[in-house]
């Protein structure tokens, strides 16, 4: 299976054709529906599958099953590449659309919003997630902007470990406040140098800060388990 080429028209249906509800992946009984998140065979059995959804499934006179799909593409096939922040599991949806046979489906998968993909206890292998649509063309992000973190103002990487300040509430990478990962871990609290530096202002003008809770809770973390 290769996918077209970006831009490019996605063949029409021929007349003969029907659409069908739903497809069975061959020697496995899940089932494929219009909306569902797919698991498709790439041209070189060395790389990673083709990630789609599908947005039509269609039969011809000779039982031939074909799905137009929309693509999801991963950093490495955008025109930017991959970034610091891009997320092992990130995926971007395209304006990629096309037809391809419903054989070279291997699998489903759930491509979460970014939101939920962020509250999930423990990632699966077929979970993934999206934050920006994508124009194949131009290499447009759609948004453009997101919101930053830490020292180094990069986006949020669900797979970097990084702990709030309890006085500020922004997320910081362990490396960005001269921390090795085993020390973030081990933290019970943490004010970033900032907020330590305005906290000692405060107490040398009369003014003391409020005191830090006693709750044995560990400073929150924020990373996925994988």
């Amino acid at each position: 299976m290769a996918k077209t080429r970006p831009g490019s028209l996605a063949p029409k249906s021929k007349p003969g054709k029907k659409d069908l509800d739903s497809f069975t992946i061959r020697g496995t009984n899940k089932v494929v529906r219009v909306g569902d998140c797919v698991l498709m065979r790439p041209p070189d059995n060395g790389k990673p599958p083709y990630v789609a959804r599908v947005e039509k499934i269609e039969s011809d006179s000779r039982n031939n099953v074909k799905v137009r799909v929309r693509w999801y593409y991963r950093p490495e096939e955008s025109l930017g590449g991959r970034r610091q922040f891009h997320g092992a599991k990130e995926l971007f949806l395209s304006d990629h659309y096309d037809v391809q046979s419903a054989q070279t489906i291997e699998g489903k998968c759930i491509v979460h919003s970014f939101k939920n993909y962020s509250k999930l206890e423990n990632v699966g292998a077929e979970d993934y997630f999206c934050r920006f649509e994508y124009k194949a063309v131009t290499g447009a992000f759609t948004p453009d902007r997101v919101a930053v973190y830490c020292k180094c103002e990069m986006p949020y990487n669900p797979d970097d470990l990084m702990v709030q300040c309890e006085g500020c509430k922004d997320w910081y990478h362990p490396a960005c406040v001269d921390m090795t990962i085993e020390e973030a871990k081990m933290l019970d609290h943490f004010m970033c140098f900032e907020c330590t530096e305005d906290d000692a202002k405060r107490s040398q003008n009369g003014f003391h800060s409020s005191p830090v809770s006693d709750s044995d809770e560990k400073v929150e973390t924020k990373r996925r388990k994988r």
